[in-house]
């Protein structure tokens, strides 16, 4: 009978030549994250095995958020009999952003007890826009229901309506900023002036009556114009129903700015990513690797199609694409999700090229209130607004998808049905506690 060794003997060239071979393929080989790989996160061989329970809102939540019963429910504090000037918020960059600014405006001019100019949209260039309030909001409106909250006018007094208001800009300030203590002085002494807001001031430190104009005015008073409306209206009636809308940000300047690199995607997004990088270059090594930890790299449309695969979202599922224009790498979740709809593809020719950007953002808000559920990638202006408003409406099939947890899970090598398992169980979670689904200065948590 044959010995082991001979049975072997054949062999032992080609195994003394593949070991070595095989070894130096897994020394060399590039190691290439799991959340940038394509064909790892598309493959369905992966989905078979994926749970087949009902989708991620079919969870019970135990966290609900509704408007603070301090800004619905207690009466008004009167206003004071003596108005202390008169103020103008100045708002710049895309529509929510102003939005945002001219919310917080609203609550400086009732904590420093002046009236309120209509608010100047700052022609912006970069976002393709030069509208104005009136082009977006209903004026008549937004002044009816903040009477008792704050004063509102549309045209100043004869005798300061010729006058330039006197600039305060607050908008860099930062900390424990007091616009009592800056802004008020100057108030009293111009009785015209303008603002920007700071960004990071902190609305908790208002007294009730400031925080409650703040809010009674941005989620209670801003409507959209009635031509607006109409349109919006036209484009909600041509969606089938019932859809999902995705906010999905994946733009060359999103990603530049957000300092992260994705090596696999194609030549022509790599270089308009590079275009607009500026100054703003790249983390690398250990820095980058901490940074897309920590949450702040956006999910490519790749990734994104994975989570919602992962969150059981049927790819079936009508979509409403809440986008601006130029996303990157966007067939990557439409070769998974392929009932995808967009303004574009809904609205005439005329109708789309005649947009301007603040008229597009406009529409995709009002879709995104009035849609069935709202996903987004990234918690930004609009999906803040988005995501209050539609808990004032008792809409909650609302989420946000968690880079952080992404990234965290592709870094310690999950992959496929791991992968999917790990993102169900961190969306369950967020999604159980209602986070991320209201601003919480006007909005309170309440236990079920």
């Amino acid at each position: 009978m044959p010995s082991y060794a001979s049975w072997l003997h054949p062999l032992s060239p080609v195994l003394l030549l593949a070991i070595p071979l095989l070894l130096a393929v897994l020394i060399l080989s590039p190691s290439i994250p799991f959340s940038s790989n394509r064909a790892l996160l598309a493959s369905p061989r992966f989905f078979s095995m994926v749970r087949s329970s009902e989708e991620i809102w079919s969870v019970t939540r135990v966290v609900e958020w509704k408007p603070c019963h301090w800004w619905t429910d207690r009466p008004l504090t009167a206003l004071p009999p003596k108005t202390n000037g008169f103020i103008r918020v100045d708002c710049y960059g895309g529509l929510n952003q102003m939005r945002r600014d001219l919310c917080d405006g609203i609550g400086i001019a009732r904590l420093l007890n002046a009236t309120l100019v209509l608010p100047k949209f700052e022609v912006a260039a970069y976002w393709n826009e030069s509208s104005g309030f009136a082009d977006v909001f209903d004026v008549d409106f937004f002044i009816e229901r903040t009477k008792g909250f704050v004063d509102i006018v549309k045209e100043l007094p004869e005798e300061i309506a010729g006058k330039e208001p006197f600039r305060v800009d607050c908008s860099k300030r930062k900390g424990s900023f007091d616009y009592a203590e800056v802004v008020l002085p100057a108030l009293l002494k111009h009785q015209f002036i303008s603002i920007t807001p700071a960004m990071s001031q902190r609305r908790d430190r208002y007294p009730l009556f400031a925080k409650a104009a703040l809010c009674q005015a941005c989620y209670n008073s801003l409507r959209l114009n009635k031509a607006l409306e109409k349109k919006g209206f036209e484009l909600l009636s041509a969606i089938p129903k019932p859809f999902l809308s995705l906010h999905l940000r994946f733009e060359p300047d999103m990603v530049a700015y957000s300092q992260c690199e994705y090596n696999t995607l194609s030549p022509s997004s790599l270089k308009a990513i590079e275009a607009a990088r500026g100054d703003r270059k790249p983390w690398t090594g250990d820095a980058a690797r901490l940074w897309r930890e920590r949450g702040k790299c956006p999910l490519t449309p790749n990734e994104t199609a994975f989570i919602l695969q992962a969150l059981a979202i049927p790819t079936n599922t009508t979509i409403y694409l809440a986008a601006g224009d130029g996303i990157l790498e966007l067939e990557g979740f439409t070769s998974v999700y392929t009932n995808v709809h967009t303004k574009s593809s809904l609205l005439s020719a005329d109708d789309f090229v005649a947009m301007h950007g603040n008229t597009k953002a406009a529409l995709d808000y009002y879709i995104s209130i009035n849609s069935e559920a709202y996903i987004a990638t990234h918690f930004g202006n609009m999906d803040k607004m988005v995501s209050a408003m539609r808990t004032l409406n008792g809409m909650y099939k609302t989420l946000v998808l968690s880079r952080k947890a992404f990234a965290s899970s592709t870094s310690k090598g999950l992959v496929g049905k791991e992968l999917a398992d790990a993102m169900w169980e961190s969306h369950k979670e967020d999604f159980v506690m209602g986070r991320g689904t209201a601003l919480p200065d006007c909005f309170c948590e309440i236990g079920m």
